[in-house]
């Protein structure tokens, strides 16, 4: 799932989870991160849910995917696809 909130600096976005599905670590990775695993990584939640926000500048289109341990590389469902990658608008 994805949240979004304008801010000062864009639009923060929230990318939730389910607390153990997949288990283990899980990263989000995409363009503005230059794909790189680790950097945004999801962290527990009172909820029970696992998210990250990142802020990235409003009015633009972001290409991603979540890793999970054992390299398995996965799409955000409510996300629009580009090929193999999820397509977030901001």
């Amino acid at each position: 799932m994805l949240e979004r909130r304008p801010c000062k600096d864009g639009t923060e976005v929230t990318f939730v989870l389910p607390g153990e599905d997949p288990p283990g670590p899980v990263s989000v990775v995409g363009d503005f991160n230059d794909w790189q695993p680790g950097v945004h990584t999801l962290q527990p939640r009172k909820d029970g849910k696992r998210a990250v926000v990142v802020t990235l500048r409003a009015e633009t289109a972001h290409s991603f995917r979540y890793l999970a341990a054992g390299d398995y590389w996965f799409n955000e469902e409510s996300a629009d696809h580009d090929g193999a990658n999820s397509r977030l608008h901001t």
